[in-house]
C-alpha cells in the first residue's frame, strides 16, 4: 500500500498539491496531484523497467505520448489524462473498429522517426526468448514459428512502446489521444499494434468474428499487411500465454491462446 512518505520527496520538491488517493501498481505508485493549478499525475518506480518506460517518455518528448513535467531517476511528472472517454468503453460499446484507428494513429505518432533514438532498448527477439521455452503443444510450436519468421526479416524497425493497448491510451481532452507506460523495446512497428487485439478484455477479443474484422481495420489504418499482422498476432498471442503460465495466472491463459488459434485459422484460410 503506499503511503504519503513515497511521495513526500517529490511532492516538496516540484512544489505539488495531492489531488486524489494512491494508486498503486506491481512496478509503480501514483499519485494525482495539483502542478502550478493543473492536473498531473506523479509516478515513482518499484522496478527498473519502469524506469527505462520514464526514458522513453521523456525523449518522446509529448508527441504521441503524455507530456513529462519533471523527473529524476525514479520519478517522473506527467500531464494527467482529464477526458471523459475511453477506449476500453469504446470497445466493449459498438466503437471497436473507432477505437482500433485511434489506437493505429498514437502508435503511428510513436513511431515517427526522431534525431536521436534512445539507448539501451532491448531487441525484441529477447523479448521472445521465453517462447522458445514454452509448454508442449501445437498452438505455442506454431507460435514459435511465427516469431521465428518474423524476427529473422525484420521491416520498418522502430523504437516500439512495446505494451500497446486499450489502456495505455488515454483522453487527454484537448491534447487527444496519448499513450502512457511503454517498455523500453526496438523492432519491427508491428509488433506494437498485435497486443490490441488480445483486448480489451478476454470476451471481446475471442467474440465471434472480431479479429477477422479488426485485422481489417488495423492493417488499412497502419499501412500493415494484413498476412504478417496475423503471424505477429500469433506470436505475440503464444509469448503473452508463456508468461501468464510463468505468473500462475492461469485462469487467463485459455483464453489468450484462444486469440492465438483464431489467428491461425485467419493465416489457413489464406
Amino acid at each position: 500500500m503506499a503511503t504519503a512518505t513515497d511521495f513526500a520527496p517529490y511532492v516538496r520538491r516540484w512544489a505539488l498539491v495531492p489531488d486524489g488517493d494512491p494508486i498503486v501498481t506491481h512496478s509503480s505508485r501514483l499519485l494525482p496531484v495539483l502542478h502550478a493549478g493543473a492536473p498531473a499525475m506523479l509516478k515513482v518506480a518499484t522496478e527498473a523497467e519502469e524506469r527505462w518506460g520514464a526514458g522513453l517518455m521523456i525523449w518522446w518528448g509529448g508527441r504521441g505520448a503524455a507530456r513529462v513535467l519533471a523527473h529524476d531517476d525514479r520519478a517522473i511528472l506527467l500531464e494527467r489524462a482529464t477526458g471523459r472517454h475511453s477506449l476500453v468503453h469504446m470497445a466493449k460499446n459498438g466503437a471497436d473498429d473507432e477505437a482500433s484507428r485511434i489506437i493505429c494513429k498514437v502508435v503511428g505518432a510513436l513511431h515517427e522517426a526522431r534525431a536521436m533514438p534512445p539507448l539501451d532498448l532491448i531487441p525484441l527477439e529477447q523479448r521472445f526468448q521465453a517462447l522458445e521455452a514454452a509448454p508442449a503443444g501445437e498452438i505455442f510450436a506454431r507460435s514459435a514459428v511465427a516469431a521465428r519468421a518474423l524476427l529473422a526479416n525484420p521491416r520498418d524497425v522502430v523504437t516500439l512502446h512495446g505494451d500497446i493497448h486499450h489502456a495505455n491510451i488515454l483522453d487527454f481532452g484537448e491534447r487527444g489521444w496519448l499513450a502512457i507506460d511503454p517498455k523500453r523495446l526496438k523492432g519491427e512497428r508491428g509488433f506494437d499494434y498485435a497486443n490490441l487485439f488480445c483486448n480489451p478484455d478476454h470476451t471481446v477479443a475471442t467474440a465471434r468474428g472480431r479479429l477477422a474484422r479488426q485485422v481489417e481495420v488495423v492493417a488499412r489504418a497502419a499501412q500493415l499487411e494484413r498476412g504478417r499482422l496475423l503471424h505477429w498476432i500469433l506470436a505475440w498471442a503464444g509469448l503473452s500465454a508463456t508468461w501468464l503460465i510463468e505468473d500462475g495466472e492461469e485462469e487467463h491463459v485459455a483464453p489468450t491462446l484462444e486469440v492465438a488459434n483464431i489467428a491461425v485459422a485467419e493465416i489457413d484460410k489464406s
